[in-house]
């Protein structure tokens, strides 16, 4: 998917949320399969980090698109606690390349990130994370940690 141009009208909406149980490799294959699949179809990119029960989600697009599937992944019976750190317009997208990139990285990695090791190492999960510390790990995706490991 190309990204769209600085003068379209484009927001992200960063996220976190608990699963009702812990994913499979293969129940989060076929979730990443989906969610590729509709992201494509709606114009929306993103990215996605899951460990142990708990995801960090990354949406890009226009509003339109955005808003109400967010409101359709709060509503999902496999996501609880879910709540939205960040929503906000943005001039590019920084996942252009990935309807949904996923990231397997470790909590060891994860502790790597400056002004993260803290919160990693004390092995919080994503739905403790906080607007500031979602924007440091939004800025670490766009310097190029870990790209090459996006699937």
């Amino acid at each position: 998917m190309a990204p769209q141009k600085s003068d379209e009208n484009l927001m992200h909406c960063i996220y976190v949320s608990a699963a009702t149980r812990e994913f499979t490799p293969a129940e989060l294959d076929e979730l990443l399969s989906v969610a590729r699949s509709n992201n494509e179809k709606l114009g929306v990119t993103g990215m996605l980090l899951y460990d142990k029960g708990s995801f960090f989600q990354i949406l890009e697009g226009a509003p339109e698109s955005v808003e109400p599937l967010y409101e359709k992944i709060g509503a999902d019976a496999r996501h609880s606690k879910i709540a939205k750190l960040i929503s906000e317009p943005i001039e590019t997208r920084s996942f252009a390349d990935w309807s949904m990139g996923h990231a397997a990285v470790s909590l060891k990695q994860l502790s790597e990130i400056e002004g993260m090791n803290d919160f990693f190492q004390a092995e919080k999960c994503f739905t403790e994370l906080d607007d500031g510390r979602a924007k440091k790990l939004l800025q670490s995706f766009k310097e190029g940690r870990w790209r090459s490991r996006i699937e």
